[in-house]
């Protein structure tokens, strides 16, 4: 199954007041994870060490070593994801080597249950086409379009080597580019 980005903003914040019905840490895991970028592999090893300093204020930047390209990645986490982690440390009493979604077993959840979680809730709303890999793909839609269309910096961002993989990844298609020659009227 080819999943698809969370276009419509309306859809994901009904994705995130579903999830903060189920859980606290599945709204997390969402909240991060379209805010961020990072595949799911990278996402769910996060600890409070990685986000936190010992003085227990915010890093400058997440800095991560990318699990599939040994790339080392270095992300400015935007206000969203500061106040949802900040909250959920608090509640939480997370500290040092605490994982941010942790499993009742002991480590973090499975990439298996992250897809579990967030495939239900997408369900119960109505979002079709959507995996895990769907947050990636949202916040590199949204980017691409907060950037006004640098699809240079996307790229850049997923280390894809064209315009065209980029565009077919983070799912702009024919409604797109229709509605872009729409607008353009010289």
């Amino acid at each position: 199954m080819v999943v698809e980005p969370i276009r419509d903003k309306k859809q994901i914040q009904k994705m995130k007041i579903y999830l903060l019905g189920r859980s606290d840490r599945d709204y997390l895991l969402f909240t991060v994870g379209i805010n961020v970028g990072l595949r799911v592999s990278d996402l769910l090893r996060l600890q409070y060490k990685d986000i936190f300093t010992d003085n227990e204020s915010f890093r400058q930047h997440l800095v991560i070593r990318e699990q599939k390209t040994g790339k080392v990645k270095k992300i400015r986490l935007n206000d969203t994801v500061k106040k949802a982690i900040k909250d959920y440390v608090r509640i939480h009493e997370l500290s040092g080597e605490d994982y941010l979604f942790e499993s009742k077993k002991g480590g973090y959840i499975t990439r298996v249950q992250a897809y579990k979680i967030l495939r239900e809730a997408a369900e119960a709303i109505g979002i079709e086409q959507f995996g895990t890999h769907s947050m990636r793909k949202t916040w590199g839609y949204h980017s691409y379009l907060t950037s006004k269309h640098n699809i240079g910096l996307i790229m850049d961002m997923f280390s894809h080597s064209s315009e065209q993989i980029c565009l077919r990844y983070i799912g702009i298609n024919q409604e797109q580019k229709d509605e872009l020659y729409s607008m353009v009227q010289l």
